[in-house]
């Protein structure tokens, strides 16, 4: 029971360490200065400058924070500046789920790699879209971008998952209420 108290604890300081952080207002931002910058966000999350992994994960952190998604592109943005970039598939990867309490009331709060909790819910829902075939996992982190999640936080969500209650050959999880179809049997 200790260990449950313990994992509840976990969670909850999780949750309270995501809402104090506050993000730079970017959606307000509109400045008229404006261009390209060389800098790439792999399919993995990882951030690369003029072809160089961005090594100092505080310099990515800051980064992810004034990134924008415009018409379908990527763009740092600043009060003074529009940076285009270049993303591979979405810029962030979360790389790990925790899970707490079970069935209708269950919770999933995922990190990513740049250390930003998302609860799914109904505003940070889990989708999963086919590419070449096969079935890719996201979650929404916020303002339109998204989040790859890792093979191992899919494996674990399979793990958990659990058959649709009207169509028992669909499979999922639930997080706040919401039901997450995961794929069919």
């Amino acid at each position: 029971m200790a260990e449950a108290g313990r994992a509840d604890a976990l969670f909850q300081e999780l949750l309270d360490s995501q809402a104090s952080k506050s993000l730079p207002p970017v959606d307000k931002w509109h400045p008229e200065r404006s261009g390209t910058i060389d800098i790439r966000i792999a399919r993995d999350g990882t951030w690369f400058h003029e072809g160089a992994e961005i090594k100092r994960k505080a310099m990515v952190k800051l980064f992810s924070t004034i990134l924008r998604r415009d018409d379908g592109a990527y763009f740092l943005v600043t009060p003074a500046e529009k940076l285009a970039i270049e993303v591979e598939d979405v810029p962030f990867a979360a790389i790990a789920v925790v899970r707490n309490g079970s069935g209708a009331s269950q919770q999933l709060l995922f990190t990513t790699n740049v250390d930003e909790h998302v609860l799914a819910d109904a505003d940070h829902p889990i989708e999963v879209r086919e590419r070449d075939g096969e079935p890719v996992p996201y979650i929404h982190i916020r303002n339109d971008l998204w989040a790859l999640l890792t093979r191992n936080v899919f494996y674990e969500l399979v793990e958990m998952a659990e058959p649709h209650p009207n169509d028992p050959s669909r499979l999922g999880v639930t997080s706040c209420g919401q039901w997450f179809e995961l794929g069919k049997v």
